[in-house]
């Protein structure tokens, strides 16, 4: 799906990590916030991505029980066989 200033879904989901780090240079900031403005897919998207920083910023190594951690590894290790 395409909204304004011609940027796609697919595109603000690639830059939502430098968006939430605030890194974009100021065109692309523009481009995503206007896509944001008429795509509330997006703007959901963009509220769980802020939720889930916040959720994993609290913790830790000494958090999790092994066997979530272990699995955790193991996803991290496996996501792109999965694309």
């Amino acid at each position: 799906m395409t909204y304004s200033n011609d940027l796609s879904c697919k595109e603000l989901v690639e830059l939502v990590t430098e968006y939430l780090e605030n890194s974009l240079p100021f065109g692309e900031k523009a481009q995503f916030e206007a896509h944001l403005a008429v795509c509330p897919g997006c703007r959901i998207y963009l509220e769980q991505m802020r939720q889930t920083v916040h959720a994993v910023g609290h913790l830790t190594g000494e958090s999790l029980d092994p066997t979530t951690r272990d699995r955790l590894l193991a996803l991290f290790r496996n996501w792109k066989n999965r694309v």
